[in-house]
């Protein structure tokens, strides 16, 4: 099932995404929303009855809605160098993880800001991102599917010479829009060997499958879990393969994963 979250004139809801989306140009040589339709949603997805989906009876053609972020976490945590192409030599005995603020969560067609008094260089990182569904801690990896409510595309947008420059990864990772999330929410997929496509212009730059990870995501849940509570909404990166690379004012990047969709963001001067 694909979960949403929309604007719709002043309102904003939660609904499931019907259909099967028609490939066409539509300006963006992307998939369009030409066949989608959003059944609008009672409240908010992580408080449905777990008995079935609630639907106030509203639908809408997608292309007459506004997709956002399809959730508002209250801490992104990202697993570092988990394919085996990013890795420059022996595999890290335990996952690397590092934080982006809750307000650098942007939602699919929003702008990625280029901070150009700031940084030199903002790279892209396709990844695939997990929602947590339920408040958790210390969940073994057996149990992982039970906290997760489902699955989204991702885009770890970088600052590459802060990154560098500073030794630890808040400022490079933490400019407001540097986590594109969408299309939606996908909670029907399994997770364990996805093809994750990224394009910048149409031109592919990064491709692999999430069964190459080195932590797959029940682990990932897992170790994450031992650090710290999660909470529902909360938001897991998995990780990004090889071909990250700098974007500039202008490019069109898309985050593509088998069973769940395109995430496209473009990129412009920022502040």
């Amino acid at each position: 099932m694909r979960i949403a979250r929309f604007a719709k004139g002043d309102g904003v809801a939660y609904g499931v995404v019907e259909g099967e989306p028609q490939t066409g140009h539509a300006g963006t040589g992307s998939e369009t929303d030409l066949g989608l339709t959003i059944a609008e949603l009672y409240g908010h997805p992580f408080g449905i009855d777990p008995g079935g989906v609630r639907l106030t009876g509203k639908s809408y053609p997608l292309a007459e809605v506004r997709l956002l972020a399809p959730v508002l976490p209250s801490k992104v945590v990202a697993a570092d160098r988990n394919y085996p192409q990013e890795l420059d030599g022996e595999t890290p005995p335990e996952p690397v993880l590092f934080l982006k603020p809750s307000t650098s969560v942007t939602g699919p067609g929003d702008a990625i800001k280029y901070p150009v008094k700031l940084t030199e260089r903002v790279d892209f990182e396709g990844e695939l991102a997990v929602i947590i569904g339920r408040l958790c801690r210390q969940v073994p990896p057996e149990r992982a599917d039970e906290v997760i409510f489902g699955y989204t595309c991702a885009n770890d947008v970088t600052a590459r010479d802060l990154q560098a420059r500073d030794g630890q990864w808040t400022r490079a990772k933490g400019f407001d829009t540097f986590c594109p999330l969408g299309p939606w929410m996908e909670t029907g997929t399994n997770p364990a060997d996805l093809e994750l496509i990224t394009t910048v212009n149409g031109a592919v730059r990064q491709q692999a499958r999430t069964s190459e990870l080195l932590w797959n995501v029940p682990g990932l849940v897992a170790y994450v879990s031992q650090v710290m509570t999660l909470l529902p909404g909360d938001v897991l990166l998995t990780g990004t393969p090889a071909g990250v690379g700098p974007l500039t004012a202008g490019d069109q990047v898309s985050v593509t994963i088998e069973s769940i969709g395109t995430l496209t963001n473009r990129v412009v001067i920022g502040d």
